[in-house]
């Protein structure tokens, strides 16, 4: 009976310690500080600032099309927006070099480097009057980035690479991109490495609670790198769930018992 009551102690302790709990899965709770009702919280992102080695798109449109097409790249001037793929943003869209410029046809280079894309935008559009066009020539121009391009690793259904063709995207769309968290990903401790003029640098969030939309770092980034840990429980190997750690616990108690018992038989 002791050996009994032994056994029963231990698969219960196992399942308590090995199983995730529920509070380790859901993304979002609401905590104490945030538990009003209907509660509008200030978005907190900010205008992004280009860096090196981005990839811009820039399109410019006037009442005169053809006046303006030599300022445009000629791969693109006939293509479907709507069709330009990734690879063809890498050879047709302006990359940042190293001093921070893009090189415009006609134009030239224009330094890029720590501004908003709107005043970049503008930068251009005042080129452009100043140098070749005057007001009536309704110049209408956009520059967007080629996307928002992260890769994320560990432990997520889909790893990898991609991109998001939208001007702003969270983690937790970036997440749900790439298949969701695992089971035995770490939603309180995602990592988050991100390129800055200076270097990289490394910051973490924790995705179970609500007050991480009030976060720097809620909001991707070019080139962010999304890394998920792995709970303990997924070293331990007994299981995620309660059914789980009980059946791993009694195969191995069975393999242990018929251990001993052809022992005793030899």
């Amino acid at each position: 009976m002791k050996i009994k009551n032994f056994i029963v102690i231990i698969i219960i302790t196992l399942s308590f310690v090995s199983c995730i709990p529920n509070k380790d899965l859901v993304y979002l709770q609401e905590t104490e500080k945030n538990n009003k009702e209907y509660q509008i919280n200030e978005v907190v992102s900010k205008p992004y600032r280009v860096q090196t080695n981005d990839i811009l798109t820039v399109s410019i449109k006037a009442l005169d099309q053809k006046l303006v097409d030599m300022f445009n790249p000629s791969t693109t001037q006939n293509q479907n927006p709507n069709q330009i793929s990734q690879q063809s943003l890498y050879f047709s869209g302006y990359s940042v070099d190293d001093h921070g410029n893009i090189r415009i046809p006609v134009l030239g280079e224009v330094n890029v480097l720590g501004y908003t894309l709107d005043e970049i935008r503008q930068t251009i559009e005042k080129k452009l009057l100043d140098e070749y066009f005057n007001y009536e020539a309704r110049l209408y121009v956009t520059v967007k980035l080629a996307g928002l391009r992260y890769t994320i690793n560990g432990e997520i259904n889909s790893p990898g690479t991609n991109v998001l063709y939208q001007d702003k995207a969270t983690i937790m769309e970036a997440i749900a991109n790439s298949g969701d968290i695992t089971i035995t990903g770490n939603r309180k401790n995602v990592q988050i490495i991100r390129k800055y003029p200076q270097g990289y640098e490394t910051h973490t969030i924790d995705l179970t609670k609500d007050t991480a939309i009030e976060s720097p770092y809620f909001y991707l980034q070019p080139n962010d790198y999304i890394y998920i840990k792995p709970l303990k429980q997924k070293s331990w190997g007994t299981g995620t769930t309660g059914v789980q750690t009980i059946t791993t616990v009694i195969s191995a108690l069975s393999l242990i018992t018929t251990a001993i018992l052809l022992t005793r038989n030899l």
